[in-house]
């Protein structure tokens, strides 16, 4: 099984759909069941065994390097972005941090909850670095707490993606977190750009992959779907202490 090494977490953005939450703190840093969005994916990162982690930081970011150099127990890279360079650009100018072997990516503003394996370790051992250059972890329309969308990919059997066709409803929706190889940044342009211009090359490459989250997944992007799962994560219990 293929047991990536390290994990580029995204934790640049500005979260303007999060006010007033984020008036004072970077959008990862907003607590959830008394946790910072940003440690959710944390505590599944050491779960999984991954040691290096890498960042990229933009609003407020002393407080969020802040609190990673003290929550963070493995070795810890960050890259400053004086302007954004998106989720592909954010990625691409930390390949040398991350090295040549496949590597999570993940939002750090996303809130799974996992089933009888963990949401990584069924990615790892599901990723085939022959067939593909990117893995996603992709939840229900149906399950997914909060989303209110028309879904993003259609999955075939053997889990290829393809992109919803235009006005129609797609059965699963991209749950933020993704398993790479290097090789998907081959020829990736300079500066700002979104993950979707790879994504897009990699789907007409037949290399694009997704794998069906098995428990609860919630969309955090709005002040609103963060009180709706705090709502959520009361009622099944859920209430941590920050590290």
């Amino acid at each position: 099984m293929l047991r990536p090494k390290s994990a580029m977490l995204l934790a640049a953005g500005l979260g303007r759909r999060m006010l007033p939450l984020t008036q004072d703190r970077p959008k990862a840093l907003v607590e959830v069941a008394g946790l910072p969005l940003i440690d959710w994916a944390l505590e599944r990162l050491e779960r999984f065994g991954i040691d290096h982690a890498v960042a990229n930081l933009h609003a407020f970011a002393p407080l969020l390097e802040a609190h990673l150099r003290r929550r963070w127990r493995g070795r810890l890279d960050l890259s400053h972005e004086p302007t954004l360079l998106d989720t592909g650009g954010g990625i691409r100018k930390c390949l040398p941090m991350l090295g040549h072997d496949p590597f999570f990516a993940i939002n750090a503003d996303t809130i799974w909850l996992d089933g009888a394996v963990p949401a990584l370790e069924r990615m790892a051992e599901s990723f085939d670095p022959e067939r593909m250059d990117a893995l996603l972890l992709c939840a229900p329309v149906s399950a997914a707490i909060g989303y209110g969308g028309s879904g993003d990919f259609l999955m075939a059997p053997d889990g290829r993606l393809k992109r919803r066709p235009e006005r129609e409803q797609a059965p699963f929706v991209f749950a933020s977190v993704q398993l790479l190889h290097p090789r998907l940044f081959e020829g990736a342009p300079d500066g700002p750009f979104s993950m979707n211009l790879l994504f897009d090359r990699a789907i007409a490459a037949g290399r694009f992959y997704g794998i069906r989250h098995e428990a609860e997944w919630f969309e955090v992007g709005t002040a609103a779907a963060v009180a709706a799962a705090q709502q959520v994560l009361d009622a099944l219990g859920f209430r941590k202490q920050a590290a």
